[in-house]
């Protein structure tokens, strides 16, 4: 009975062996590819800017006060030293005169404290007094004049400050903004005039983050006048200053332009700015790849893609450097070639020598 319970639960074994389903071989993945080219970014772009003076100054008085006077009107053009603005007076000068007031007082109870010394020599000399009342005679007299120092000192910063009741043109220039009403209480520092002063200009405008790379100190620049049409002259132009940092809102980057000195550019016109090509950025020397294609290779590792061997029909990680974006695409400085193809989607599901076929959308 043994003996064919055991051979029962051998046949069983048997069967459930045969009866296990084989492990099928892992089914070889499709990818998309694309091939690395060289034709995504423009060398040289278009720009829209407006013409600014290269210096403007927000002017604003160094006291706070009431604004009794503002002859300075927007597009007003002043002289240097010329007055912009005026703030009531009457406080200041009272604070003036008290200051004036002390320095008198001070310089009284020098000469007072001068004169009472001399006398207590003379004491001294006949033998009326100690030398311990001239020692404190002679102290007595120096803080005296340590505290005329000081009443001069205020009354010359009381002065200051009456003076400062007049906001004055520091250079000749033209009134682009004025930002305070008489009747208006303003603060110290508090800007109340804006001039743009004679003599550079420039062209101002934004570049996007995608076209930083296009753009250098240094560059040359071709300008043109929205107001001379067409057929206006073609002004030569440097690009003079990149912002180092993008505006919050916008997200682009300020860039000025420096005109030539001659040039026929009035405040506030309308110009278009062509760059010239980067030096070393030819169109065909970038490459450029979608962002689909890229991946971080790791916390501080940068960026990777992967990579299609058409021989073994598998795939490898590799590092490249990430220039810049250009639009959807990436502009990739370096780590390919021109002609390789790269696996452009699902980059993240990939392993390091899977075995994959070119996605056919026929099939």
């Amino acid at each position: 009975m043994k003996a064919v319970h055991c051979v029962l639960i051998c046949a069983s074994a048997v069967l459930a062996a045969c009866s296990r389903p084989e492990v099928p071989p892992e089914p070889v993945r499709s990818v998309k590819l694309i091939r690395v080219g060289t034709d995504g970014l423009s060398a040289t772009a278009e720009y829209a800017g407006d013409v600014r003076a290269r210096t403007e100054s927000a002017m604003g008085f160094r006291v706070g006060g009431k604004l009794v006077e503002r002859p300075a009107d927007v597009g007003q053009r002043v002289k240097a030293g010329q007055l912009l603005a005026r703030l009531d007076e009457g406080d200041l000068a009272l604070s003036s005169q008290a200051a004036q007031a002390a320095e008198a007082a001070a310089r009284t109870q020098r000469d007072l404290a001068a004169a009472d010394l001399k006398r207590f020599q003379d004491l001294l000399a006949q033998g009326f007094v100690s030398p311990a009342e001239i020692d404190r005679r002679q102290a007595s007299l120096r803080s005296a004049e340590a505290t005329l120092q000081q009443a001069q000192a205020q009354r010359a910063v009381q002065g200051n400050q009456a003076a400062y009741a007049r906001l004055q043109a520091d250079a000749a220039g033209v009134v682009v903004a004025v930002l305070a009403e008489p009747g208006q209480v303003v603060a110290a520092g508090a800007p109340v005039v804006r001039v743009a002063r004679d003599g550079p200009r420039d062209v101002v405008f934004a570049v996007p983050e995608d076209r930083l790379v296009t753009v250098r100190p240094g560059l040359g620049a071709t300008v043109r006048l929205w107001s001379a049409g067409e057929g206006g002259p073609a002004l030569k132009a440097v690009v003079r200053e990149v912002a180092a940092s993008a505006d919050p809102s916008t997200r682009t980057y300020q860039v000025r332009v420096a005109l030539p000195a001659d040039a026929p550019a009035p405040l506030g016109a309308t110009a278009r700015i062509v760059l010239d090509t980067v030096p070393g950025l030819a169109p065909s020397q970038v490459l450029r790849l979608p962002t689909s294609a890229v991946m971080a290779a790791g916390p501080g590792k940068g960026s990777q893609v992967w990579v299609f061997d058409a021989a073994s029909g598998t795939v490898q990680p590799r590092d490249v450097n990430v220039a810049t974006a250009d639009g959807n695409d990436l502009v990739i400085a370096g780590g390919l070639k021109p002609g390789e193809e790269v696996v452009a989607a699902g980059v993240h599901v990939l392993t390091p020598g899977q075995k994959v076929v070119r996605f056919n959308p026929a099939q």
